[in-house]
């Protein structure tokens, strides 16, 4: 299976894939958010070109497991989503995967502009290999 990623903020939202055969994660684009729907169209747009069998959303919570705010925005998108196409949505759980992304392209040798164009893919990128690292049946469907 292919799947789509998304690292979703208010912002930007970053947005990676996997290989058809769901082994490997690669960075695609960061989408800035200008308005809902023109945020829709370019994701939408994404998919046709991508052709995913499935979404993973990194869903935001602390440490302990509690939810924030975040995690109530994230789940209000995937919830437009789910009403926007009939692929199946999966949750990851991701606690700080930005700045653990953010950290890897530092390492990189990455700084600035350059960073902050990509940290959101590279994110989306961690929450796919987190995903692909949990088995079938232990996903959870959004």
């Amino acid at each position: 299976m292919k799947f789509l990623g998304i690292d979703y903020g208010q912002r930007r939202t970053g947005i990676a894939v996997t290989d058809a055969g769901g082994r490997m994660a690669f960075p695609r684009r960061t989408i800035a958010m200008t308005t809902r729907d023109a945020f829709f169209v370019e994701l939408l747009g994404m998919v046709e070109v991508e052709c995913p069998d499935a979404f993973v959303v990194g869903l935001p919570r602390l440490p302990g497991g509690e939810e924030t705010l975040t995690t109530r925005q994230v789940r209000n998108f995937v919830e437009r989503l789910k009403r926007r196409t009939t692929l199946p949505v999966y949750f990851m759980p991701e606690e700080l995967s930005s700045f653990e992304a953010e950290d890897d392209l530092r390492d990189a040798g990455l700084r600035g502009r350059r960073l902050e164009a990509v940290v959101d893919q590279q994110a989306a990128v961690r929450i796919l290999e987190s995903f692909l690292a949990v088995p079938e049946e232990r996903r959870s469907l959004a």
